[in-house]
């Protein structure tokens, strides 16, 4: 997909420059850029999903599963 943006001159070129530093193209380097940052975004969010949940449900396992998870580490070196 083609996209026109607008973004200041200093950006760009540290970009330019960055761009031919790693041997990419600016439609690339700009892919990159945001597919990192929009991952980012989405990491915060469920976190703050886990976090909203947290507040009114324990994060306490079970006394059962905290059991079968000891015995199924018996023998494991660490």
């Amino acid at each position: 997909m083609k996209s026109d943006i607008s973004i200041p001159n200093v950006v760009f070129q540290a970009a330019e420059t960055l761009a031919k530093k790693m041997g990419v193209s600016l439609s690339e380097l700009y892919t990159a850029a945001l597919n990192a940052y929009v991952a980012e975004h989405q990491r915060e969010n469920i976190t703050e999903a886990l976090d909203k949940i947290y507040t009114d449900e324990p994060s306490t396992l079970e006394p059962e599963l905290v059991k079968m998870q000891v015995v199924s580490l018996e023998g494991e070196q660490w």
